[in-house]
């Protein structure tokens, strides 16, 4: 009994040695979102109905990171563009997502809070992990990364929520969402309104519906801020230096309602929900709330 126990020790302790060198090959981002779809229990995903599934719905022009055995060679002999042949269930089923990687989002008033945009990022990894697992596909808007289905689609989801922008504010991105999908946005929506009100045109224009999720730092909302301030932008490309940061509090709470006000008025004409977040809050609720309200967008 002993020499057996000590043969298999090496076996188990090799077996653990390669568990823990794959999953510190996983970037930390995706071993964080994994982590935080798992705490959420949920049922058999909605989209998995019998009776649908088999109707078409549209053909469209072959798009990078489609299979070519997606391809209708029928179809495409009439001219030199090859087109996919679309069911109705893939439209359903398919969640485009834009997360804004913008310099504004990198900030945080307090080292005990996560970044802006480290929980937009964890909250859309999350999400799409949800959606994957319930049979969706999820892609990035503006065709970098098509939606798919998949494990696989989590990594390089992950692959690409990692980046970063240099510039201040990111411009969402609209092009290449699939006509009737839903969508996902996420941001601190604090930039130029036009591009947002634009992207959401766009979506409804094609049948998109989805959800703005606006994500904040607590002391955004409060503005805890009094005497001698000095306020710049990440890239310090904007700066603005007051001897009374308190008599500003007013003017700037007046414009942060001001900005919510005018997001509420674009979602209900675009169709769209409206959720706010804050990074002192629960990841946890916020995902939950996310899951309920695409899956509200999609009835």
């Amino acid at each position: 009994m002993n020499q057996a126990a000590a043969s298999s020790a090496p076996g188990a302790a090799d077996l653990r040695h390669r568990s823990e060198a794959e999953a510190s090959a996983l970037p930390p981002l995706l071993v964080q979102a994994q982590m935080l779809a798992g705490s959420v229990l949920l049922g058999e995903h909605g989209r998995r109905r019998a009776g649908t599934g088999d109707d078409f719905w549209q053909y469209r022009p072959l798009q990078q990171g489609d299979s070519r055995r997606m391809i209708d060679h029928r179809r495409s002999a009439r001219g030199d563009v090859q087109f996919v042949r679309e069911r109705e269930w893939q439209i359903a089923q398919t969640v485009h997502l834009w997360t804004d990687l913008g310099a504004s989002m990198r900030f945080s008033s307090s080292p005990d809070l996560p970044q802006k945009i480290d929980r937009a990022r964890l909250l859309a990894l999350a999400t799409s992990v949800l959606m994957l697992r319930g049979g969706e596909r999820v892609g990035l808007t503006g065709g970098k990364l098509p939606p798919r289905s998949g494990k696989a689609q989590v990594l390089r989801l992950a692959e690409a929520l990692s980046a970063e922008d240099d510039a201040d504010y990111a411009p969402p991105e609209h092009r290449a969402m699939v006509p009737h999908a839903r969508a996902l946005f996420i941001s601190d929506f604090l930039g130029p309104f036009d591009e947002l009100q634009l992207a959401l045109t766009k979506a409804a224009d094609r049948g998109v519906r989805g959800v703005l999720l606006q994500v904040l730092d607590p002391s955004e909302e409060s503005f805890p801020f009094s005497g001698r301030t000095r306020f710049h932008s990440i890239t310090g490309g904007l700066t603005h230096e007051t001897l009374k940061a308190s008599a500003l509090r007013d003017r700037y709470l007046d414009r942060l309602v001001e900005r919510r006000d005018a997001l509420e008025t674009l979602c209900r004409a675009a169709g769209w929900r409206l959720g706010l977040h804050h990074t002192g809050d629960s990841a946890q609720s916020a995902l939950m709330w996310l899951y309920h309200a695409l899956e509200r967008s999609a009835a």
